[in-house]
């Protein structure tokens, strides 16, 4: 049963998170917060597993809940319910995308869904920066209240990437350098 509930709940993140990986954050914090399968903070180890991974984010977050709760066959049941959702829905616009594609009506509905995707990586945004950047359970206007590390950390790889020459840099070589200077620091 518990397979059945694995596919049929990463179907609905898959089905409803258009926007790639980063739009699947807001689904699976509510799948965390309905299920019990994974905690806030282990959502954010989720989140940086994910993101330092090949492949893309929201399936490697797929595979490593399944794989968390019920070992590779639950990764791989996971995976296919987040999966299924885009392989339908490409064969079925596939067929009409190429007739309907100068009509203003799917321009409108594209046109719709953009801001949409937009608000949910920018909620998933603000969500990751909470859980990366602030201690909670602290009194706000506490010194322990932000993560200083954690943001000087985050503000020194923003401003490296607004380097020309570092832009080039592929993210592997930030992820890396950012996990050497948090065992360094031991955050």
């Amino acid at each position: 049963m518990i397979y059945l509930r694995l596919f049929f709940e990463f179907f609905k993140v898959g089905l409803f998170s258009i926007g790639g990986g980063l739009a699947t954050i807001p689904f699976l914090t509510d799948l965390g917060s309905r299920t019990g399968w994974f905690t806030s903070g282990e959502l954010a180890n989720m989140i940086a597993i994910s993101e330092s991974t090949p492949g893309p984010m929201g399936v490697n977050m797929a595979t490593y809940v399944g794989f968390h709760l019920r070992g590779i066959p639950g990764g791989v049941t996971a995976t296919l319910g987040l999966i299924c959702p885009s392989i339908l829905v490409i064969l079925i616009i596939a067929g009409f995308l190429k007739k309907f594609r100068e009509s203003r009506g799917v321009d409108a509905v594209f046109y719709g869904i953009r801001p949409a995707s937009t608000a949910l990586i920018a909620a998933a945004l603000a969500e990751v920066c909470a859980i990366a950047l602030v201690n909670t359970g602290t009194v706000f206007g506490t010194a322990g209240f932000f993560q200083w590390k954690a943001i000087f950390l985050a503000a020194a790889v923003f401003v490296c990437l607004q380097v020309k020459p570092l832009k080039k840099l592929h993210p592997i070589v930030f992820i890396a350098a950012s996990a050497v200077v948090g065992a360094v620091l031991q955050f």
